[in-house]
C-alpha cells in the first residue's frame, strides 16, 4: 500500500527559499524559486501500483453510482412532493 510519510520540505530547500529572501532578488527570481520548489515536490510523487490503481478507481465509480442513486432518490421524492402539492398539470 502506500507509504506513511510525512510531508516536510528538505532542508536543502527551506535553506535555499531563506537565503533567497535574504538577498535582493531581481523580478524573475521569485518565478525561478517558486518552479524548483515546484520541481523538488513534483520528485516527492508516488505514483500507484496497478492494483491500486484498479482499486481507487472502482472505489470511485462505486461511489458515483451511490451518489447517483441518492440523488435521483431525492428527486424523486420531491417531483412527487410537488405534484401532490400543486397537482398533476
Amino acid at each position: 500500500m502506500v507509504a506513511n510519510v510525512i510531508d516536510e520540505p528538505s532542508e536543502e530547500i527551506v535553506a535555499a527559499a531563506k537565503q533567497a529572501r535574504a538577498q535582493k532578488r531581481g523580478p524573475f527570481a521569485g518565478i525561478i524559486l517558486f518552479l524548483k520548489q515546484v520541481i523538488a515536490e513534483l520528485k516527492k510523487v508516488v505514483t500507484p501500483t496497478r492494483k491500486e490503481l484498479i482499486n481507487f478507481t472502482l472505489v470511485v465509480l462505486v461511489f458515483v453510482l451511490i451518489m447517483m442513486g441518492l440523488v435521483y432518490g431525492v428527486d424523486m421524492l420531491f417531483a412527487a412532493l410537488v405534484n401532490w402539492v400543486f397537482g398533476a398539470p
